[in-house]
């Protein structure tokens, strides 16, 4: 829709970068700012305004470090477009094609922040509906951005999405009858995992004839029988995120960033560290008994529960890495808290 060179309103286009079923994406610069951003423009620009502000007013509830941020949504020259962040690097499916399966340290960073992304989204009653490799931008400084919430639906508008959406190798077998819901999201992820840490899919596109088979869970191989270097534990966790049936599977991408960074610590227990930190040598003192009023121990009691109710995404000061809402030393570079 646009060309190299173009100018629409302030934004000069410089190259495409892409397009998908719903849209294509241009890096442009804003000449008034000296700044590149993204550019997303809808195939259908025939929608009714409303629906077209759809998405950006989606995309302009979640703010989070690893999601990709909406900078504003615009009409120019009759031509509807979503103006973005722009995050030069590449996608994590073009890595795992180029390098096939992925260290387990690194499969696991970049899952960890997929998850703190999920999570956040969840929270804001957003649901992804295409999560995949494809649309994880892995930039040069390693902070890992979802992008293409262009098919997420809120919660809210109904009990579920309704329609068959996603791309069909990572959607759970509830997508396939129109139903997704959050537990839907952690199974896309549960598949790109396995993708990361074997190379490969879990089993191709499901054919009408596949879909009990899927829904019995009869597609899928464990991930360790194709790569031997994966862990039971972690072997585990991957499956328990593929579960078919929904109940079984993990509920909140917090469960499940929690039993990765459990499973991660594991291997950082009695590595030596170069030095200790202040916060490392509190976390190893004794401590005084603490003493208090039934009203300062009901007070103490509250702010927990809030605590547990409203649980705020936590990144280590060191190396900035996502960490469990419980942890007191980082499972990446071991680092306290």
């Amino acid at each position: 829709m646009f060309f190299r060179g173009q100018t629409i309103g302030k934004y000069k286009i410089l190259a495409p970068l892409g397009s998908g079923g719903f849209g294509a994406v241009y890096l442009a610069e804003d000449t008034w700012i000296d700044k590149k951003v993204a550019i997303k423009v809808p195939h259908r620009q025939s929608l009714d305004f409303g629906e077209l502000l759809r998405e950006p007013r989606l995309l302009a509830t979640l703010n989070h470090p690893n999601i990709v941020s909406i900078i504003t949504a615009e009409k120019q020259d009759n031509v509807f477009f979503i103006v973005m962040e722009y995050v030069a690097g590449e996608t994590l499916e073009s890595i795992i094609n180029r390098d096939g399966a992925l260290e387990i340290a690194r499969a696991l960073d970049y899952t960890c922040q997929i998850c703190n992304a999920v999570d956040h989204a969840h929270g804001q009653g957003v649901i992804h509906r295409d999560l995949r490799p494809a649309n994880v931008l892995v930039p040069s400084t390693g902070l890992v951005k979802v992008a293409d919430f262009g098919t997420s639906r809120f919660l809210e508008i109904a009990a579920h999405g309704t329609t068959i959406i996603g791309s069909p190798p990572y959607m759970a077998p509830e997508q396939f009858h129109g139903k997704a819901v959050f537990a839907s999201d952690i199974y896309s992820l549960g598949v790109t995992m396995y993708q990361m840490l074997t190379g490969a899919l879990p089993y191709q596109t499901p054919t009408p004839g596949d879909l009990e088979k899927l829904m019995r869970g009869e597609l899928v191989s464990p991930p360790r029988l194709r790569n031997s270097r994966i862990p039971k534990e972690l072997n585990d966790i991957i499956l328990h995120a593929m579960a078919p049936d929904i109940t079984a599977r993990y509920q909140r991408a917090s469960d499940l960033l929690g039993d990765i960074l459990t499973a991660r610590g594991r291997s950082l227990r009695g590595r030596p560290t170069a030095a200790a930190s202040p916060a490392a040598a509190r976390e190893h003192a004794p401590q005084p008994k603490a003493t208090s009023t039934p009203t300062e121990a009901l007070r103490s009691i509250h702010s927990r529960l809030r605590a547990r109710a409203t649980p705020q995404p936590r990144f280590c000061w060191h190396c900035r890495k996502p960490l469990h809402a419980r942890s007191d030393r980082c499972p990446f570079c071991g680092e306290a808290q």
